[in-house]
Formats: C-alpha cells, structure tokens, sequence
C-alpha cells in the first residue's frame, strides 16, 4: 500500500468453521502493529471493533459455535506514511430470522445470552422485566437447558463484561448502552406475547391478546403504550382512494406482524451499532485528510454451507460465495491470460471452472432466480409450491433440478458442490413486510434512540442510514395535532415513514442482497486484491485431525489447484517498466542518478541482480513469484549497506554535536557553581559576622555585669567596714559634723537622687535581708564617738559623707555622689595609685558603654587629665560647689564632695 500508494484489500473465503473470523482477528492485529500511531486510544479502538460486532451478528450453528450470520467489510484507514487514524465497517445481509427462529440444534445471537446472564448475576432482570425461571420463547430451544447454562456458565458473564468493556472503550456512553439492553429485553418480552382468536357471530378472524403481562413489559421496556402497541399488532390500516380503513388480525397474522417488528427492532439497532462504531473511529480531520488517506479492507463473510435443511438463508449466502469465487476467478485466471495476451507474451492457457453461468442464473434479469422470486412475492395469492413451479419452468439450466417426489424442495449445483433448498417460508422471508401501524407507533416512544431508529430511512442495502441530523428529528416527522399525544389507529396512514408502504412494489430481502452484492463488489475492484483461502481440515470441529479426502474436495471447489498451476507456468508479478524502475534502481545505478522507466534500464537492473526466467512486455515486467522474493533480499541488502554509512556519518556528527554541547554545559555549569559558591559564601560570612556580633554583644554585656558587680561588693565591704568603726563622741573634726551636719547633707541632696536612693535601698533590700540590716547599721550613726573613731581613720581608708545618712543610704547615691565633677580651679589629678586605676577603669567603661570610643587602660598606667580629656569635660560638665560654701564646713584637702584618695 505504501510502495505503490493504492489501496489493498483481503478477501477471506472458505467454508463455514473454517477459521475466517479468527484469520480476520490476526489481520487486524498485525495491520494495527504495523500502523502505529500516535494516538493509542484509536489502536485500542480498532481492536475493540470486532468482539462487539460479532457479539450481534455472530451466533452459533450445526457446524459452527461462532458463525458470521453476516458480511463485514471492514476498512482500515491510513496516512500516507502508513499510520492508522480510522476505521469503517459496511455491513451486509443480516440474517435476521434467526432472532425470532432457530434450527434445531443452533441458538440466537450471542447478545441475547451474554446479556441475560449478565444481568443476572448484577440482580438486575426484574429492572429489565426478563423471568429468572422460564427464558423467553425467541432464547428457548428443545433441550430445556437455556437458563442452566446462563446460570451455570462463566463463559457467558465473562463475555458480558467484555461486551461492556468494548463498548467503554469505543466510546458509547451509558445513556446509548442503557437504552441498547432496553432494547434487547423489550424484543425479548415481544416474543413472549400470545394472541387467541375472537370468535362472534359477525366476526370470526379478530385477534386478542389474553395475557397483557409480557405486552406491558414490552411497551414499558420501549417506552411506547400498551393499548397502541395491541392495536398495532390485532390490525391494519388499508388506504384506499384517500380513505382509511382499518382491518383486524388473525391470529397467524398477528403472531407475523410481531415476529416482524422483533426482526425489524434487531435489525435497525444492529445497523445503528455499527454506524455508531463508524462515527467514533472516523479519522480526525485536523490531523490527516481522509481523502488523501489509502485503505486496506478486510472482509469477513459468511462461509459456504450445507446444512441438513437449506433454506432461504443458506441460499444467500451461497450466492454471495459464488460472488466471491467467481471475483477470485477473474484476477488470477482470466485476467491474468487477458494481460498475457495483450503484452504479448506466449503463456501456457490454465483451463479452470467458470462459474459465470451460474452466477447468471442467479442474478440476471428478469429470468434470474431472484428476479423471479422478487416477481412471485408481489402476488398476494402466491405460494411457495408456486414458487418452485415457477422456477422449474423458468430456469433452464444443468445446475439447477427439481428432486421427485418432494414439492417444496429444489436443488443448486453450485461451485463447492449440489445443496438442496427446502423452499417452504421463502417468500414471506423475501417480503419481510412491517406494518405501517408498527413503524408509527414505535416513533412514538420516549426512547430516543428508538426514535431514531425509525426516523432514519433504509439505504439500498437495506441497512440503516447514517444519521447526520439530531436524534430528535423523529419528532419533525409526526404531525403538529398528535406530536404531543398517543396516536390513534385511524391516523397512522399520515405518519407513514416515505420507504415504508403498504403496496407490493417495497423492497424485498432478494433486492437488498443484490444491492449489497454491488456495493461490496464496488468497494473491493477499488484495491488490490488479496486472496486468503481458509481450509476445513474435519467436519468433527476436532482439533489435531486431518481428513484428506475433506481437504481434497476443499482445495479442488476453491481453484487452488489451478492456482498452483498457473502459478508455475505464468507469472504473477506484473509490474510497469516506471514503477519497477522506481523502486529497484538502487540494484544497478547511482544513488544521486534518476533513471528513466525505459525497458533497458528494466534489464540492466535485471541483469545485475542475476535472475533467469523472466519476461519483458510491451509495458510490463513480467516476473516469477520467486523473483520478487531474490529482489527484495537484494533491496535489503544495498538499503543495508546504506543504512550502516548512514549511521556512522550520523555518529561521527552526533558525537562531535555532543563535545560540544558537552564543554557548553560543562562552562555553564562552571559558572553556576561558581556563582553559588559566591552567593554561599557571602551568605555564610554574613551569618557568622552577624553571630560575632551578637557574641561579642552577650559578652560584653556579661563582662560589664561583672564589673559593676565586683565593685559593688568591693564598695558595699567598704562601707561595712567604715560602719563598724566606733563614732566620735563630738564634732571635732571640721568635715564631720554632729547630727545636724549630716541633715544639712542628707538635705543638700536633690530629690531625684533621694528617689533614686530609695528605690535601690528598696531593692537591695528585698535581695538580701542581711545587705539590709548592714546597711542600715551603717547609715545610722550610733553616737558621737562612732564619728570621732570613724574620722581618726581617715588617713587609711576614705569615708563617705554618706557614712551617717539615716533616711535614704544607698549605693546608687554614693556613686553619684563619686561622679561629682572637680572645682574649676582644682589642677589636673595625677592618677598613680590602684585605687586611682579603679576608679578610672570603672568610670571608663561607664564612658565605653555610653559611646565612647576610649581603649581601657591597663591596671597601674598613670594618667594625666588634662582639660581635653572626656573625662576631665565629664566631670566638669556639672556644676561645682563654690569654695566660699561653709554651709558643710569645707572638708579637708585630701576629701572633696567626689572621692578622697590618700596620696602615696
């Protein structure tokens, strides 16, 4: 298909049981490998088509547990390139008879099984009004064992959840599935319906119906009256010259006229299953143009057959098998001599079985067997025995008889051997009449689906029509005065759908075959032809068993036989000197080099391959089967040869186009590390900038804690030591006073400092009870001679005025009370003592804490204030005690109102 861009098609022929619908699995399966594409959703898709689709249309039979009892062609669609992007099914010839009757020995289709098991084991048959004792009579058989084996068997409920599954995956929603099991239960409760005869004394052919109960499950599961549905089935309407008249039902009548809705409601859902399928897998036209796509069909037909009893069925689907055959005929024998000898080439004649003139006999017209089966149907006083005579006398040919002594029988000798046909049933079969009063009153439901079912006309075919308007234009179709209401029987002639008449001249079952066989035969001449022959090998449907003389017969029907003879003596590759030229070139000239399609370019790329036996036409070449086999070989093998330059010059230039995006990647990722680095590195020297700095914060703060602790207690032991000393017993000593001089101290202080006394006393106090009792034994004076001892010991240790305060005391307002600045015209203190270091270092750090930027001394440094000295502007920045004060009767030089330091 992608070499030469032309669409192919495979045809899978062979009997009955033979394994075609297998053979077709495999095809597809390997197409949608091959395909490959993208979308793996439209791959599951595809191969979710056929389990769905022979659900409904395959069913078991004498010879065969999985009979096709239809024709499907299936066209898988792809790209030019050779991806699948969609997939179209046609159906052909449903047999639909068997849903209301089967052989003995043969069941329903599959669906009505699978879905009666699996809603049972969901508990859900009451939903769908389905018996759980006694199955419905169109699933009932002789042997009794229908509802044991849909109880017992897993096989059934399994293949129910594939059904699902399938229809899942393909794209059906739950409303769509829902209403196709209604469906199916409601043609399930149709069959059930029984009717009785009425017998008056005017009236002797009316029909009733006794029992309602399977009416009313029927008309509930399809959303349709029950009254309506009864007067459809027990009568008609006649239109005659503009006037309706209604007529009643006998009991066979109606008992007809309900088999025919069930086949009609079958028939029209499986169409729309399958134009539902076409219109979820059809290509995407945003990726590739349908048009421009090319197709490979597959069909997949009903296999020869033979049964004990021959009827209507099995005689079309002979017909279409002698379609087939006689198209395989056509492209191997009588082509192929024909291309022979218009190219001019001596080839040996294959003498083969022509089935032309039966074939004719079935199709031609007017004489042909279904023209006169169409003509016999359109006479209401027709029978079959007419029938027959009819073809007895008009058929004038070797292949068909009449058998003696049977009246209703007659004989085909056909391509694969005589069939007999038991003509009873055939022309109601070929009429396949439903009534206009059905078609209306089914249009009526509230099942949308239903709806649409009989809204959409029938093509030619005899399928239903692809739906291109909305499920509602059923609704279009009634008239404005009954759209809303049930319908009466009187009106149902203005309803009627324009395919559906009640005259003679509507399409039969004979001419929707022949239509069918028309189209399908359209469809495959387009492509070319592949021929699969499927071979029976028993007739015991036993595996590991080969029967010869079964195998013999097969093999001589189907032609294979000559086809292996032609096949030796004639050539069956025929190909254009262009194309040959065009895909073998490689064989004899230069890549670069475009040969023309000239008959001696065809023999120098002939010659160089070194094949024998072969034939050049007027404008063909004409080869041996085994010739396009040593071709091909030699194609791969120079293709080989390419591909392997090919991929070295693609690694040497990948290799060389990964260096250097290797070194690109290898700088930037230099630069990102070092850029990192970078980034960390600041990131990280600040963190640890900002911990040292908080380190060294706590530090200082703890240090300088201890400072001031140290000195307190260095203070605190000083003035305990002064305290305990014995006071004078008068004020001899001019800086010591009696009582009154220490109140005109005490007094002489400022009253935030006084504040500030009494707040650090109170505190002081509440830390340490002992600290208080002390300093209040030092703060009061005891007597005069405490004063007088604690003056003579001035020159050893200094005494603070504070000495003697008897209401504050504290330590807070002796600091103060040190930090009183020098007289202006006091000289700069030389600093040489311990003492004098401490007090600067202490003083200092207070200085350091409050911002200044002095380095600490170390211990025994002397210092020399000066005037500049921020020590010095400390202590002269408050206001100093005038010298001409006598009011505290000016101490001693060596004690001022700051310190006193014993000079060394």
């Amino acid at each position: 298909m992608v070499t030469f861009s032309k669409d192919q098609c495979i045809i899978i022929s062979g009997e009955s049981g033979a394994g075609k619908t297998e053979s077709a699995h495999l095809i597809v399966q390997h197409l949608t490998f091959l395909g490959k594409a993208n979308n793996r959703a439209l791959r599951e898709k595809i191969l979710q088509v056929n389990p769905l689709v022979e659900a409904f249309g395959n069913a078991c039979t004498a010879i065969n547990d999985n009979s096709s009892r239809f024709g499907k062609y299936l066209e898988m669609m792809f790209t030019p390139t050779g991806a699948v992007m969609g997939a179209k099914i046609s159906e052909y010839l449903l047999e639909k008879s068997r849903v209301i009757k089967q052989a003995v020995g043969e069941k329903n289709f599959h669906i009505f099984y699978y879905i009666y098991a699996g809603l049972f084991h969901q508990k859900k048959l009451s939903e769908y009004r389905l018996p759980e004792k006694k199955p419905p009579r169109y699933i009932d058989n002789e042997t009794g064992r229908v509802m044991q084996d849909i109880i017992t068997k897993d096989s059934y409920r399994r293949q129910f959840e594939a059904i699902q599954h399938c229809f899942r995956i393909i794209g059906f929603t739950d409303e769509e599935v829902h209403s196709v099991y209604r469906i199916l239960a409601g043609i399930l409760n149709t069959g059930n319906i029984e009717f009785a005869a009425i017998s008056s004394q005017h009236q002797t052919d009316k029909s009733e119906v006794p029992n309602p109960e399977a009416l009313d499950n029927a008309a509930a599961l399809l959303s349709i009256g029950s009254e309506e549905l009864q007067e459809a089935l027990t009568s008609h309407c006649v239109v005659t010259r503009g006037e309706t008249i209604v007529r009643t039902n006998t009991v066979d009548k109606a008992a007809d006229v309900r088999d025919a809705m069930s086949k009609a409601l079958y028939g029209r859902l499986f169409s729309w299953i399958v134009n539902r399928i076409n219109t979820l897998l059809q290509p995407d036209k945003n990726i590739c143009n349908a048009d421009s796509g090319m197709n490979v069909g597959i069909l997949d037909i009903f296999g020869f057959e033979n049964f004990t009893r021959n009827s209507f069925e099995q005689l079309c689907i002979n017909i279409a098998n002698e379609q087939i055959q006689f198209y395989f005929n056509q492209h191997i024998f009588a082509l192929e001599q024909m291309e022979y000898q218009n190219e001019g080439i001596d080839a040996t004649t294959v003498v083969y079985e022509d089935n032309r003139p039966l074939l004719d006999m079935f199709l031609q017209k007017p004489m042909g067997l279904l023209s006169l089966l169409d003509e016999e149907s359109r006479f209401p006083q027709a029978t079959d025995l007419t029938l027959v005579d009819k073809f007895e006398d008009n058929l004038r040919y070797k292949y068909f008889w009449r058998p003696k002594g049977v009246e209703l029988c007659f004989g085909i000798q056909h391509y694969a051997g005589k069939v007999l046909y038991d003509a009873c049933g055939f022309l109601e079969k070929n009429r396949d009449t439903l009534p206009a009063d059905i078609v209306v009153v089914l249009r009526t439901s509230e099942n949308k689906l239903l709806q649409q079912l009989f809204s959409s006309p029938l093509t030619k075919t005899g399928n239903l029509a692809q739906a291109r308007a909305r499920v509602t234009a059923a609704s279009r179709s009634l008239p404005p005065q009954l759209s809303a209401g049930r319908l009466k029987v009187d009106t149902m002639e203005m309803m009627r759908h324009p395919e559906e008449t009640t005259n003679m001249k509507r399409q039969t079952v004979a001419s929707y075959f022949r239509y069918s066989l028309m189209d399908l035969l359209s469809k495959m001449v387009v492509g070319q032809p592949h021929f699969v022959r499927c071979i029976k090998p028993n007739d015991d449907r036993e595996a590991l068993k080969f029967s010869h003389e079964r195998v013999l017969v097969q093999l001589r029907y189907t032609g294979i036989l000559e086809t292996v003879k032609i096949r030796q003596k004639g050539y069956s590759h025929r190909i254009l000197f262009e194309e040959f030229v065009k895909r073998y070139y490689y064989l004899a000239f230069k890549v670069h080099e475009t040969p023309l399609g000239s008959r001696e370019n065809c023999i120098a790329i002939l010659e160089k391959s070194k094949l024998d036996n072969w034939i050049l036409g007027k404008t063909k070449v004409f080869l041996k089967y085994y010739h396009i086999e040593h071709l091909n070989l030699f194609l791969r093998e120079v293709i080989g040869r390419v591909v392997v330059m090919q991929a070295y010059i693609k690694g040497w230039l990948g290799a060389r186009r990964y260096k250097k995006v290797k070194e690109k990647r290898e700088n930037s990722a230099l630069a990102i590390q070092s850029a990192w680095r970078g980034y960390e590195a600041r990131r990280k020297y600040k963190e640890i900038r900002n911990r040292r700095t908080d380190a060294a914060i706590h530090i200082q703060a703890a240090f300088r804690g201890y400072i001031v602790r140290k000195n307190y207690t260095r203070l605190k032991s000083s003035i305990g030591y002064a305290a305990d000393l014995e006071p004078v017993s008068s004020c001899s000593a001019p800086n010591f006073g009696c009582e009154d001089h220490w109140q005109q101290t005490d007094n002489a202080a400022s009253p935030a400092e006084r504040d500030c006394l009494d707040k650090q006393t109170q505190k002081d106090s509440d830390k340490s009870p002992t600290s208080q009792f002390q300093l209040k034994h030092l703060l009061q004076p005891k007597d005069s001679q405490s004063v007088s001892q604690s003056h003579s010991v001035a020159d050893h240790r200094f005494i603070s005025p504070l000495g003697s305060h008897k209401k504050q005391g504290s330590e807070n307002y002796l600091e103060q009370k040190l930090r009183t600045p020098r007289r202006r015209c006091q000289q700069p203190k030389m600093l040489n003592s311990p003492e004098d270091n401490m007090y600067y270092n202490q003083l200092n750090g207070a200085l350091e804490y409050q911002g200044s930027k002095r380095k600490p001394r170390k211990l025994g440094q002397i210092k020399v204030l000066d005037r500049e000295d921020e020590y010095y502007k400390s202590l002269s920045a408050i206001e100093s005690i005038p010298e001409d004060d006598n009011s505290l009767n000016s101490p001693s030089p060596t004690s001022s109102r700051g310190v006193s330091f014993a000079q060394s």
